[in-house]
């Protein structure tokens, strides 16, 4: 094998490492991020569940002062 081509196959391989890195690097950021929205989803469907909870129990409310 040629020495410029030694240079160049190892010079590819750098790069293809330096890539691997940003993209496990990006990877955590974006497991990061999901996890993040899964929370606000769950803390979003918890507060609408106490709004739709509320808001049935004034309706039951204002169905018992209309029957008196």
């Amino acid at each position: 094998m040629s020495e410029d081509f030694i240079l160049t196959l190892e010079a590819k391989l750098d790069e293809l490492i330096r890539q691997c890195g940003r993209l496990q690097q990006e990877n955590a950021e974006l497991k990061a991020r999901e996890s993040e929205w899964q929370q606000e989803r769950v803390r979003l469907v918890e507060k609408n569940e106490l709004a739709r909870s509320r808001v049935e129990a004034m309706i039951t409310r204002l169905k018992s002062l209309e029957a008196q």
